[in-house]
């Protein structure tokens, strides 16, 4: 048995490692570029962008098909089925905390 593994060193070290990349800044690096897009924002040259807005006919749409699936998808499967499936969520709850 190694020492690492002896004193939970792997485990440390292996979370440490695998944190993954780090999301990069939407901002210019250089300071000139990035004073000058602040100045075209502050006066106006360039649009600010806007959210989109979403139609709210299609997100009720969406809504009422999301809440009719769960159980049109439960009365097609059979019971070994719906019991393995129970079973994978309860293991993707579980591994959340």
């Amino acid at each position: 048995m190694t020492p690492s593994i002896v004193f939970g060193l792997d485990a440390q070290l292996t979370a440490a490692h695998n944190t993954g990349m780090r999301n990069r800044s939407r901002k210019p690096t250089d300071v000139n570029v990035l004073g000058k897009s602040i100045v075209d924002q502050a006066t106006g040259a360039v649009p600010k962008i806007l959210p989109q807005v979403k139609d709210p006919a299609a997100v009720e749409l969406g809504r009422r098909g999301g809440l009719r699936g769960g159980k049109a998808r439960a009365a097609k499967m059979t019971k070994k089925e719906r019991s393995a499936s129970a079973k994978k969520a309860a293991a993707a709850r579980w591994a959340k905390g």
